[in-house]
C-alpha cells in the first residue's frame, strides 16, 4: 500500500524523486510558483513513475493559505486530496533569507525578507492535514538567523509544537552534512522531522535520528566518478559567437553543454585547473585568487571569484546562485577550461541521468541548487519507512 505525502516547495522534485525511489509513496499532490520547475516536475512524474495526469501538481503562491485549502479551487491542493489520507507532508522554504550568503549581499541582512516567514504556510497546512509525520529541510544558516531579533529555530520549534508535533529539541542535532552519505559535495542542511502526538512519536523522533546517523560514512564523497565519464567539450578556436565550447566526444546526454564563457574567463580557468594539475598551487589562497582577478580584469575585490572542483574531494555546495555564473565551480580539466554543465551539477546532486530539466539554462541550474539531493530524499524515505512502519 502506498502512502501519501504532499510536497511543498516542491521545486524540481528532488525531495520527493527520493521519495518515490522507495516505491512506497506517491506524491498526492505538490506545490511551487516557479513555473519552470514545476513543468520539470511533472515531466518527471509522468515519463519516470507513470503519472498519467499531472494536473495535481499546483502553481501558486503557498501564502494564498485560503485558496490553497479551499476544496473548490483547482489551484489549491486540498482539491486533489479531498477525502484521500495524507500520511506525510515535506518540504523546505527558500533558504535565501537564512543563508549566511544571502544576509550578506542584503543591505538589511534580509531581516524584511518575506521568505523568513514562509514556514508559518507550511505549518499551516500541516495543521489542515494532520499527517503522521512531516519533514521540513533547510539551510545551515537557519541555525543563527534572528529575523525581527528573535532566533527562527525558537520561532519554528514553538510552532511546530504547538501544532501537536513531537521534534528534536536542538536542532544543531538535526544538521547533516551530505558529503558523509554519499553525496559529492559538502551540503550542510538541517532536517528536521517531526512525529504528531502519541506515546510512541517521541521515541519515534529519536528513532529517526539514530538510524540515519548510522548511514554516515567515516570518508567524505568524492566527486571523481560522477564526472569523468561525462562526453568532454574544449575552447571553439573558430571564435563562434555565443559557442564558446564544441563537444570532442559523441553527446546524448540530457542537459549536457557548455554556458558560454568569453576568452578571459577560459583563460583564468585555464590558469587555474593547470596549476592544480601541475603541483605548483600557486593559487591555493585568498589573497592569491583576489591578485589574479586584478591581474586579469584590472578590477579591484575584496572577495576571490574563483573555485577549482578537485577530483579527489567532495565539490563545494551546489547552490542556486550558479545561475548567474559558474565561477566557483569551474571543471577540474585544464583541456575543458569552463565551469560545469547543468547535467554535471546535476550529478553532484545526485539526480539521475534520465532526470531531464526545462527551462532556461540560467533556471535549470536553480532548480537544481535548490534541491535536496535525491540519495539523501531516499535515505530519509527509508528511515521513515523503518522507524513508523
Amino acid at each position: 500500500m502506498s502512502l501519501n505525502i504532499i510536497d511543498l516547495f516542491v521545486g524540481c522534485g528532488g525531495l520527493s524523486d527520493g521519495f518515490l525511489q522507495t516505491k512506497r509513496f506517491k506524491t498526492l499532490s505538490a506545490i511551487d510558483w516557479d513555473i519552470d520547475a514545476i513543468n520539470t516536475f511533472k515531466k518527471r512524474l509522468k515519463k519516470k513513475w507513470n503519472y498519467k495526469k499531472t494536473n495535481n501538481i499546483v502553481v501558486n503562491d503557498i501564502q494564498k493559505i485560503n485558496e490553497i485549502l479551499d476544496d473548490d479551487n483547482k489551484d489549491g491542493l486540498s482539491y486533489y486530496t479531498k477525502g484521500k489520507k495524507v500520511d506525510g507532508i515535506i518540504g523546505g522554504p527558500p533558504c535565501q533569507a537564512y543563508s549566511i550568503a544571502g544576509r550578506v549581499r542584503d543591505k538589511n541582512g534580509m531581516r524584511d525578507d518575506y521568505r523568513n516567514y514562509l514556514f508559518e504556510s507550511y505549518i499551516e497546512i500541516l495543521k489542515f492535514y494532520k499527517p503522521k509525520f512531516f519533514v521540513f529541510e533547510n539551510v545551515q544558516g537557519m541555525l543563527n538567523a534572528k529575523p525581527g531579533g528573535e532566533l527562527i529555530t525558537e520561532r519554528i520549534s514553538k510552532k511546530f509544537k504547538e501544532a501537536g508535533y513531537d521534534i528534536i529539541d536542538n536542532f544543531k542535532d538535526a544538521l547533516f552534512d551530505m558529503s558523509y552519505y554519499s553525496i559529492p559535495q559538502v551540503r550542510k542542511r538541517v532536517i528536521i522531522f517531526g512525529v504528531l502526538k502519541s506515546k510512541e512519536s517521541l521515541n519515534d523522533v529519536k528513532k529517526f535520528y539514530n538510524e540515519i546517523k548510522k548511514y554516515k560514512k567515516r570518508y567524505q564523497t568524492i566527486v571523481n566518478d560522477y564526472l569523468v565519464d561525462l562526453p568532454k567539450f574544449i575552447p571553439n578556436s573558430n571564435g563562434e559567437k555565443k559557442i564558446s565550447h564544441k563537444v570532442i566526444d559523441n553527446n546524448s546526454m540530457l542537459n549536457h553543454s557548455p554556458r558560454y564563457h568569453n576568452k578571459r574567463d577560459i583563460k583564468i580557468f585555464n590558469v587555474l585547473t593547470k596549476d592544480i594539475e601541475t603541483g605548483v598551487n600557486r593559487y591555493n589562497s585568498t589573497k592569491s585568487l583576489i591578485e589574479l582577478y586584478k591581474e586579469f580584469t584590472g578590477k579591484e575585490s575584496k572577495f576571490h571569484k574563483y573555485n577549482v572542483i578537485r577530483y579527489d574531494r567532495p565539490s563545494n555546495t551546489i547552490p542556486a546562485h550558479l545561475y548567474k555564473d559558474g565561477l566557483r565551480h569551474i571543471h577540474p580539466d585544464s583541456e575543458q577550461s569552463r565551469s560545469l554543465t547543468v547535467r554535471e551539477a546535476a550529478r553532484i546532486q545526485t539526480f539521475n541521468d534520465d532526470f531531464e530539466f526545462l527551462g532556461s539554462i540560467g533556471s535549470q541550474y536553480k532548480m537544481i541548487g535548490n534541491a535536496v539531493p535525491p540519495i539523501f530524499s531516499k535515505l530519509i524515505a527509508k528511515v521513515i519507512l523503518k522507524v513508523l512502519y
